[in-house]
């Protein structure tokens, strides 16, 4: 969430940034809500004023009263003022919850503001290569999608899955729920070797989580909620920025490096007829998510480590990938600046997004209230800055796997460095 005062005192370049993300927002609307809440608390502040005042005078009178008559008379009149401003507060303490409730719907739907590093665009046609690392396969046959290997290999059943539950859902077998596992613990292992702090955290979540994150109310259609109000989480990116929601960390602890393993569950609304074949964009899915709590002159920075920690996992499997730099009207709501990974996906002959590292300044943190202190360098706390990126979506590495790996009698190879996690077996066939 943006911050208030900051909307106020520059809104020429909120105008701006909205602008960069083609975002429509009602700039009258959020400088008249903005001002009636500045007015109301201003004559709130008075009537209460008035109110004390005339409260100790009443007390004053009161003890006159056995010696002087009319003292009681006097202070029966500034009792009636005292129940005629209380009225009066009453009313514009409603007025101004209302009013902050408006102000609060407007500014809880803008999305964050773009980092001046961050390319101009208006959308994914304007994102910016930044670096590939490998090169496409040639191959000497013809290569088959992972949609088709995995079930003639019987490692994956999207028909039995559609029975169990709904299109877009995949059911994983013996080598193939193997893969999946094992890609998992790699992953994992990786991120812990170079510093993270591994969570295992609950995949629901209340509203208050949702929120803190970014995801409501901007994507509420996309989530699955339950009867009670919890959330099946989208990533676990929602469980991890919240976990100091509310707290003030210490500056010598930042910054915070976590990662986890979680399924993750999206409806995808209105998606349908885009990459809905095999495990490209699927309703379940499981994610390794890496979070970062920062101070905000180390966000940047963290974000170049954070990309290069999701590299690591491509690179390790051999998977050609490029690096692309979003541009400002391609950002996701949450974001200032993100890059992207595409790993090279035969069947597409073109690169798919496998992870996405955002850097999300201060705009998660304010809507969680997440804070720091540090006593020598400032008075009070400051809002922490926040990154996420997924390292990595893990059906989507083992689709690129799949066609990148596989061979021309049908089988497909397995990475080097993913063989002892699967027993040392070499080829699934």
């Amino acid at each position: 969430m943006l911050d208030i005062r900051f909307m106020r005192d520059h809104i020429e370049a909120i105008d701006d940034a909205m602008i960069s993300r083609a975002y429509p927002w009602d700039r009258q609307a959020f400088l008249d809500l903005d001002l009636k809440r500045r007015e109301l608390i201003g004559r709130l502040e008075t009537m209460q004023a008035e109110r004390n005042a005339i409260s100790k005078r009443i007390g004053e009178l009161m003890r006159k009263a056995k010696e002087e008559p009319q003292a009681q008379a006097q202070a029966e009149e500034a009792k009636e003022a005292v129940r005629q401003i209380n009225a009066q507060i009453t009313t514009t303490e409603t007025d101004l919850q209302e009013t902050e409730s408006a102000l609060e719907i407007l500014v809880i739907g803008l999305p964050n503001i773009p980092d001046a590093t961050a390319p101009y665009g208006a959308d994914e046609s304007d994102n910016v290569e930044i670096r590939t690392w490998g090169s496409p396969r040639e191959f000497d046959f013809s290569p088959h999608a992972h949609w088709d290997l995995g079930p003639a290999l019987g490692i994956i059943d999207f028909e039995r899955a559609v029975k169990l539950s709904h299109s877009r859902f995949s059911l994983l077998s013996g080598l193939g729920a193997l893969m999946e596992r094992a890609l998992i613990s790699l992953m994992l292992d990786q991120h812990l070797a170079r510093g993270y702090y591994e969570w295992w955290s609950p995949v629901l979540a209340n509203a208050d989580s949702m929120t803190g994150s970014g995801q409501l109310p901007k994507f509420e259609e996309d989530a699955f909620k339950t009867t009670d109000g919890m959330y099946l989480i989208p990533t676990a990116e929602v469980a991890l920025t919240n976990i100091h929601r509310e707290e003030i960390l210490e500056a010598a602890d930042l910054p915070l490096h976590y990662c986890a393993y979680t399924p993750c569950f999206r409806k995808e609304a209105g998606s349908a007829g885009r990459d809905t074949r095999g495990l490209i964009r699927v309703h379940q899915f499981d994610k390794v998510e890496m979070v970062k709590i920062t101070t905000p002159e180390t966000s940047l920075t963290e974000l170049e480590s954070m990309v290069a920690d999701a590299e690591n996992i491509l690179q390790i499997l051999g998977l050609p990938y490029r690096v692309i730099s979003l541009c400002t009207g391609d950002l996701g709501f949450s974001a200032a600046k993100t890059y992207d990974l595409e790993v090279w996906l035969p069947s597409y002959n073109d690169y798919k997004e496998i992870s996405s590292c955002s850097c999300c300044t201060d705009f998660q943190a304010r809507r969680a209230s997440i804070r720091y202190r540090d006593a020598e360098a400032f008075k009070g706390n400051r809002l922490v800055h926040t990154l996420n990126g997924s390292g990595l979506a893990v059906g989507r590495t083992m689709a690129a796997i799949m066609e990148n790996y596989q061979r021309p009698d049908g089988t497909i190879e397995v990475p080097q460095a993913l063989r002892p996690y699967m027993g040392g077996l070499e080829v699934i066939s």
